[in-house]
């Protein structure tokens, strides 16, 4: 899945570590215990790639792909004698003011295209073919803004890794052998309080996120009393080491509503564990963690 030419079509289908798209949608079903049900599922995940390919053809330019994701109940459902070592539902995190919940869902679906209707038709024609036996619990479509930034105003990502380093980053490797090339995926959304924001002055917002908001220069806060967004996304080990985690972010909203939201889509090669501090981040002091539907 590395060493990938995004200037040579056709792509892969199924492209864990490709780049942030124009568009997206995020799909996210449960599926239904009788057997027909299950079957169904099986044979269009089986057939995920030639349903990509069908669509795709029609501008090869557009990039399409889809990454499925699979949860933890409907894993022990299809009855698999293997499983992947660390895949476990997620477990909700409460902090004294924030909150991030663990919504329902079988399977994930994660659309990506340069052209959003490549995105509606692969999902219409996906939705189509696994039938009556799934229901629909969560769909957002999310559109890259600007330089890659969020609907705060910073660009975002810019930590990621790259080259060499994303495939041990993201991927799952030989610690796994049986699901090498696969990843594990945790997606968040949040509903920002954009008022609040826009109220705050850009200094203090740059103190709150951890980087300068034109340039994007990273902003050392080692001997600050609080810890920036920046620092506090940093997941280190027991005995110091960073994790490195692919983060995308894609924002989605109806100002007519006045809804601004923000769509946290984070792949990593290990499991994490959970992060209470994380609630204590002071970013999210104008955001809250939603659930489905939105």
């Amino acid at each position: 899945m590395s060493g990938k030419n995004w200037d040579r079509v056709p792509i892969d289908a199924q492209s864990i570590d490709a780049p942030l798209s124009l568009a997206a949608v995020f799909l996210v079903v449960t599926v239904a215990n009788e057997a027909s049900a299950l079957a169904k599922v099986c044979s269009v995940l089986d057939g995920l790639d030639d349903l990509v390919k069908t669509v795709d053809f029609r501008d090869l330019s557009g990039r399409l792909s889809c990454i499925a994701g699979i949860g933890r109940g409907l894993w022990d459902r299809l009855r698999s004698d293997k499983r992947p070592k660390e895949l476990k539902p997620f477990a909700p995190i409460k902090g004294a003011a924030h909150a991030a919940p663990s919504t329902p869902g079988d399977l994930l679906f994660h659309i990506r295209s340069e052209r959003p209707d490549l995105c509606f038709e692969f999902e219409r024609i996906l939705l189509d073919n696994l039938g009556a036996g799934v229901t629909v619990v969560d769909e957002v479509s999310g559109f890259r803004y600007f330089d890659a930034r969020d609907l705060l105003g910073f660009v975002d990502g810019t930590a990621n890794p790259t080259g060499l380093d994303l495939p041990a980053s993201a991927l799952v490797g030989d610690e796994d052998g049986d699901f090498a090339g696969g990843s594990y995926v945790v997606v968040q959304k949040y509903l920002h309080d954009l008022d609040a924001w826009r109220q705050t002055p850009t200094p203090v917002q740059e103190q709150i996120i951890g980087r300068t908001k034109i340039d994007n220069i990273e902003i050392d806060d080692d001997d600050a009393p609080r810890k920036s967004h920046k620092s506090l996304a940093t997941i280190t080990d027991a005995d110091g080491n960073e994790y490195d985690i692919l983060r995308d972010n894609m924002p989605f909203g109806r100002p007519g509503r006045q809804e601004f939201r923000n769509l946290f889509h984070r792949l990593f090669a290990v499991s994490l564990g959970d992060r209470e501090d994380a609630a204590t981040d002071v970013c999210r002091r104008s955001a809250r963690s939603v659930r489905p539907p939105a």
